[in-house]
């Protein structure tokens, strides 16, 4: 089997689901899923999320570089020109053997391997750059490459086409209004309930999860409120520790915390209202499903970039924009708010689906297919 295409990056869920999603529409385009190569990091979340998927794949032993000062981060800078040059020589001897026509960069420090090796070996490299203010992978990636793919128009990057994000395909597909009664019975959500959900990024946030353990103790007498809470695997027994335990709603509020989530897409079709973080991969399902969306940027953003990718929608009028100073006095009070309002919420909704066209259209395999020439 000739391999079509590499697809490299990883070391975190906002890297390793934008990998997949572009995996997946490749095979949507007739590519046999064989003939795909997904080139990771060993220490990455990809060594537990891509076996699955059946697609072939290569673990590097690479890390990030560090940018605190710390023994253990120093160490780390350290091994990292080691580390990296042995990945490199050991993607070029895959590559060389494989032959792909083309690498996909998704960005990540995984990603670095298979790019250089690409340079190395002259085949063309498209980078997908999908937050608001590209990273350091992505800008250094980008001068390599054949072409740039941006999530978000008007980008600075070197050869950028504006084609929207890659999201996977079980989001791509989901009719809110076709599938949320399926969505709720999978979920255990019941019907008739006002369903908010919280997801605090993949590795979870400790101030959501505080601001709604006070937002359900303050509606715990709600017959009507439902709330599906990913918390972070990290913080499941810190949360439950501190009274965050399921209800079942034979009193009041139905409340279910569960640390990873991998049904999102059937989270996306059954909310009313979705609360989140910035990542690049939340905004872009978010407006590619039409998810009502109350989003709070973290603070320790590189750059402040979830910022600027939740501003792609707050300027609009597609999603709402909390500040983390903001979250303690203001989050439980806009909960309620859209509660009532459903003219603001169903616009919230509408509004996000028109920005995500793109995204749902696929045209970043256009640009993938027209690079490596099929």
């Amino acid at each position: 089997m000739t391999c079509h295409a590499v697809v490299a990056g990883g070391g975190t869920a906002g890297h390793v689901l934008p990998a997949l999603a572009v995996a997946e529409a490749l095979v949507e385009r007739g590519h046999p899923l064989d003939s795909i190569l997904y080139m990771g990091a060993l220490r990455g979340i990809e060594t537990r999320i891509v076996p699955p998927t059946g697609l072939r794949h290569e673990f590097f032993d690479v890390v990030g570089l560090q940018r605190s000062f710390g023994a253990t981060a120093m160490r780390r800078n350290v091994g990292f020109p080691i580390k990296l040059w042995r990945a490199r020589r050991r993607a070029i001897a895959i590559l060389r053997a494989e032959s792909p026509r083309v690498v996909v960069s998704v960005g990540g420090y995984a990603s670095l391997p298979a790019v250089l090796a690409a340079r190395r070996l002259g085949i063309p490299v498209v980078v997908v750059s999908y937050d608001r203010t590209p990273g350091r992978s992505s800008r250094l990636t980008a001068r390599f490459a054949a072409a740039t793919v941006t999530a978000f128009p008007g980008s600075t990057l070197p050869r950028a086409r504006w084609a929207g994000a890659p999201v996977r395909a079980s989001v791509r597909h989901i009719d809110r209004g076709r599938d949320r009664t399926s969505a709720r019975i999978a979920l255990g959500v019941p019907e008739d309930r006002f369903l908010v959900s919280v997801i605090g990024g993949s590795l979870g946030s400790r101030l959501l999860n505080e601001s709604i353990l006070r937002f359900v103790g303050d509606f715990s007498d709600d017959r009507g409120l439902a709330v599906h809470h990913v918390v972070g695997e990290r913080f499941v027994d810190e949360h439950r520790a501190s009274g965050g335990v399921d209800r079942d709603g034979s009193s009041g509020v139905w409340y279910r915390v569960v640390g990873y989530e991998e049904r999102m897409a059937d989270v996306y079709a059954a909310s009313d209202l979705m609360i989140g973080r910035g990542g690049a991969g939340t905004v872009a399902d978010v407006a590619t499903v039409g998810v009502p969306s109350i989003l709070v940027p973290w603070s320790g953003a590189t750059d402040d970039h979830q910022r600027g990718n939740i501003r792609w929608l707050s300027d609009d009028g597609a999603a709402v924009l909390l500040d983390e100073s903001e979250v303690g006095d203001r989050l439980s009070e806009t909960i309620a708010e859209l509660r009532v309002d459903r003219t603001r919420l169903d616009d919230l909704g509408r509004r996000a689906r028109d920005k995500g066209e793109p995204n749902r259209r696929g045209a970043i395999i256009d640009v993938i297919e027209e690079i490596a020439g099929a």
